[in-house]
């Protein structure tokens, strides 16, 4: 059987005291934005590629026509004072045992760095197309939540009421064996599509923990494109309902929702 392939791209790289962040694919793509975003604006230099059969068994189509396997990649940049190493990439693990397998190899890739703590990124999803700049946490550990609340972050008591699917809570969980406080970081999103706004929510939040500015200007860039299609969207709703219920009076609209 085809085995994960860890490939190092740059060697004897020392970080001072690392921070992780993880930005894999998940609910409107939240994560995925913001660490995606953070390589670029800090230009991270990539480190390592994984290549696993346990992602979806497909190839990325290029503007050249050129295909290339499915990867995730570790990249590395400073933020002002602090060394950030970044997780970002292409898929999470189509099975259970190999979400298992690869977020422990990420955690072994981690420790290598010397990482200090991890911030999972994700989606909380609502189901409402309307934004509100929230982000919610999760933690391995209780003395995170107060540091976490002063920067902006939002607990909850039993929420996410299904738990964190993938990586993004996996990671805390296996974490806690290594002695590495970890946070899952979610800002709020309907869960319906790309959302680069609730991306901004989460970047404030971070800019906040590591003390640094972050541009988001083509993040709200996205975000204006994303309004127009989100307005549609309500428009035709609307649209709809009255459709649906065209001969009903107030009254009977009210006993109807209720």
């Amino acid at each position: 059987m085809q085995s994960t392939k860890v490939i190092q791209l740059k060697k004897d790289v020392e970080l001072d005291n690392p921070i992780l962040l993880v930005g894999l694919p998940g609910v409107g793509h939240v994560g995925k934005l913001v660490v995606d975003h953070i390589i670029e604006t800090f230009k991270a230099e990539k480190l390592v590629e994984i290549y696993s059969p346990s992602f979806p068994p497909q190839v990325l189509v290029d503007e050249n026509s050129a295909i290339r396997l499915v990867s995730n990649s570790f990249y590395t940049c400073k933020a002002g004072d602090t060394d950030l190493l970044l997780l970002a990439g292409d898929q999470q693990s189509a099975t259970t045992e190999g979400q298992y397998e690869l977020c422990d190899l990420y955690l072994d890739i981690a420790e290598e760095y010397g990482v200090s703590r991890i911030y999972t990124l994700g989606g909380f999803p609502t189901g409402q197309l309307e934004h509100k700049d929230e982000v919610m946490g999760a933690v391995n550990n209780v003395e995170l939540v107060e540091p976490l609340q002063e920067c902006g972050v939002t607990f909850k008591e039993c929420e996410p009421g299904g738990g964190i699917v993938g990586a993004s809570g996996l990671m805390l969980g296996l974490s806690k064996f290594r002695n590495i406080d970890a946070a899952c970081l979610m800002g709020l999103t309907s869960g319906y599509m790309v959302d680069p706004k609730s991306a901004q929510s989460l970047i404030k939040v971070l800019s906040n923990l590591l003390d640094v500015e972050i541009d988001v200007s083509e993040l709200e860039k996205r975000a204006r494109e994303m309004e127009k299609i989100v307005a549609n969207l309500m428009e035709q709703k609307q649209q709809q309902q009255q459709q649906m219920l065209p001969d009903k009076t107030p009254d009977e609209d009210l006993r109807y929702i209720g």
